[in-house]
This record gives C-alpha cells, structure tokens and sequence, in this order.
C-alpha cells in the first residue's frame, strides 16, 4: 500500500488527482482569457477543462477551447505540465498546450458557466479588476513567454 492509500470502511481508497487541459492562444500580444462563474464569482481562465474519459489530451484541449471560447484550436506544443494543489484543497495535474486558433463559430453555444471572452496581456491579468480563477495561469503564460515548448508527441495517447 502506497503512503497516498487511505483505509476507508475498510477498504483501500486511493487518491485521484484532477487530470485538466488547458490552451494559449496568443493575438498582437494578448492572450484569449475566459470569464467564468466560477463558485459564485466572475473570475479569469485559460480555456481549461477536465480530459474526458476515452479522449487524448490534445482531444481534450481542443474540445474545452471549443466550448468555452467558440474557437476551433490547433495544439502546437505542450508548454508547460503543472502538478498543484488548488484552493479548494483538490489536486490537479494540468496539461497546457500553446496552438493556432484556425476559426470561429460566432453561433456555437458557450458552455454556462463561461461569462464571455476577451485578450488580455499579461499585465492587465495582473493588474485587472477580475481574479485570476487560479495563479496557474499567470505561471503557464511565464512558462511560454519564456520559451518553454514541447513537442506535441511529447505526451501519447496509448491503447
């Protein structure tokens, strides 16, 4: 048994990080930022999401752009693989991937929770009047501004 597995009426329960996605598309500079309701308060994302079950990771990232932005997105490179425990005590395991976004769907239906879009720099994160959902996405944008870029087989979708 492993320092992670718990004993739970009896038997043993293990522990499960969060597995999520998310992308950055970039435009004169500025990156496509979400405003979700999240928890009772409009905050700021990436275009993230949880990996479903039976989709790859780049399915995943493409399909969460989709939903929350109305943007079809081509992953390019992973930049960044993030291993943290989020504010509501859970821990996630976040895949980022920097790509192309290759058209818009002006009429696709957001997901709900998603309050609009808009491209933000670095800096009017930062400095906005909004709350970051998490801290996470000022390190992923850090992690490409400073170069960081995998190649997109880097992570492979095994049968």
């Amino acid at each position: 048994m492993s320092i992670s597995d718990q004993t739970y009426s009896g038997s043993v329960r293990r522990w499960l990080p969060h597995v999520t996605v998310a992308s950055i598309a970039v435009k004169n500079g500025k990156y496509l930022i979400v405003r979700e309701n999240y928890r009772g308060s409009l905050v700021l994302n990436q275009p993230a999401g949880h990996v479903e079950e039976g989709e790859s990771l780049e399915q995943a990232v493409i399909r969460e752009t989709l939903e929350e932005t109305g943007w079809d997105f081509k992953p390019d490179h992973l930049t960044g693989i993030y291993h943290f425990v989020a504010g509501n005590g859970e821990t996630y395991i976040r895949f980022t991937w920097f790509g192309s976004l290759i058209g818009e769907r002006a009429d696709y239906e957001l997901d709900p929770a998603i309050e609009g879009i808009q491209w933000m720099s670095k800096k009017d994160l930062l400095n906005g009047e909004l709350n970051l959902r998490s801290d996470v996405v000022i390190t992923c944008i850090s992690d490409f501004e400073a170069g960081n870029r995998l190649p997109a087989n880097s992570v492979q979708q095994l049968t």
